[in-house]
């Protein structure tokens, strides 16, 4: 019997292969219809079965992680240093962006008329930074119910913050809830060992999906802003992140992706870095040796704010858009987009179609059209794949690296 690890690339393959096979096959044929029938109910129970685990376990693993954090007088740097960790990739993530549009200045070729039926029909979400803004904090503290049921993962991971701190600030009072919350998220944990089981037939299922329902002839007319989004993406997660964990850990990049692939494939096929989160965790924490503490601060946290992908993507699409479009950006307005593209990238919880309304802000910024966003809805689910794939990887290597800063921080103190 193959290894979990080996069943799961081995199934990415064959839904990739599968999916191939079948966009050459009639849309009105019935094996078709029955292919994707099945690959679709599949996929859902599969992304169903994680997002049924994901506000449990992130709550137990922030509470439990602030509460370890605390008790050891580490939560302070670990902030600190994750805060730190998630700007500087941030911004070297749309650094890459922005250096590569401007050097292959993608859709230049491309005329804005060839997309006019699509922007027509698009009514843009808009939304000003302010606006922006004043949804992200009031939906920031919540009802910690109302929050659990509407699946608001950043107030979440507040209210778990807050609880986290108070269990400690309690000292033995509370020792008997904090206990509690531990075999909670030991048992979050093990139930996400069995959901884990049926990962390589969900993942087949999401890719034979998203493979065969692609547009080819769309994707041939985009093909350049496409392949300059997935290279630039590529060696931000094959070349940057690798380097800052080789520079601060000293690990090897061969290291991370091995322990990391079940996360990257799960973030690559759903496409939903909190999709990803519980297999992000396991990996971290089984795989690469990060404490349970730290993972369960560092990960859920990097799910809700940490999207270099996302970032890099949105600073590329506002070039391409101005490319089209025949705006020239100036320097100044490309650090617009750089700033706005770093707000935009941390999400905007509680707000509908959240995504489009942030990219919507970045175009907004620099006075690109909004409607423009039409262009990119067809290619974005491919495109989406393999930034949340990076996202994931972002989170993972921060993990590792918030670990090995603190504890060589602790080591010089009691030293």
């Amino acid at each position: 019997m193959p290894s979990l690890n080996r069943q799961i690339i081995i199934a990415a393959c064959l839904g990739v292969l599968i999916g191939w096979l079948l966009s050459g096959v009639p849309d009105d044929a019935g094996i078709r219809e029955g292919v994707l029938y099945a690959s679709t109910l599949a996929g859902s129970v599969f992304i169903g079965l994680l997002k049924m685990i994901l506000v449990p376990l992130i709550f137990t693993s922030i509470v439990v992680g602030v509460a370890s954090l605390r008790a050891h007088h580490q939560v302070h740097r670990v902030w600190v240093t994750t805060l730190v960790y998630f700007v500087s990739t941030l911004a070297l993530a749309m650094l890459v962006a922005l250096v590569a549009a401007n050097i292959f200045k993608p859709g230049a070729g491309l005329s804005l008329s060839l997309f006019a039926e699509a922007m027509e029909n698009f009514e843009a979400r808009q939304l000003t930074i302010s606006e922006f803004f004043l949804h992200f904090f009031t939906n920031l503290f919540q009802n910690p119910f109302t929050a659990f049921s509407n699946g608001s993962i950043l107030a979440v991971v507040v209210f778990a913050l807050f609880l986290g701190i108070a269990l400690v600030s309690g000292g033995e009072r509370y020792a008997n809830i904090l206990q509690v919350m531990e075999e909670f998220l030991d048992l979050m944990l093990r139930i996400v060992g069995w959901i884990m089981r049926l990962a390589p037939i969900g993942i087949m299922a999401l890719l034979i999906r998203l493979v065969a329902e692609q547009d080819v002839s769309l994707l041939v007319t985009m093909l350049g802003f496409i392949v300059l989004v997935f290279a630039t993406t590529l060696f931000h997660g094959a070349v940057v992140l690798p380097a800052i964990l080789y520079a601060v850990a000293r690990r090897s990049p061969l290291w991370l992706w091995r322990g990391a692939r079940e996360a990257l494939i799960t973030a690559f096929a759903t496409s939903s870095s909190a999709a990803a989160l519980p297999i992000s965790m396991r990996c971290a924490e089984h795989n690469l040796d990060v404490r349970q503490s730290v993972a369960g601060f560092v990960l859920p946290l990097g799910a809700t704010m940490n999207m270099d992908g996302t970032a890099l993507y949105e600073a590329a699409a506002a070039l391409f858009v101005a490319n089209l479009v025949g705006i020239e950006l100036s320097f100044a307005q490309q650090m617009v987009v750089f700033f706005t593209a770093m707000i935009a990238s941390t999400g905007a919880p509680g707000i509908p179609s959240a995504g489009m309304v942030t990219m919507v802000m970045v175009l907004q910024a620099v006075g690109l059209p909004a409607e423009a966003i039409a262009i990119l809805l067809p290619i974005d689910r491919l495109l989406d794949t393999v930034r949340t794939a990076v996202n994931v990887e972002g989170d993972i290597v921060g993990s590792v690296v918030v670990q090995t800063v603190t504890d060589r921080a602790e080591a010089r103190v009691t030293g």
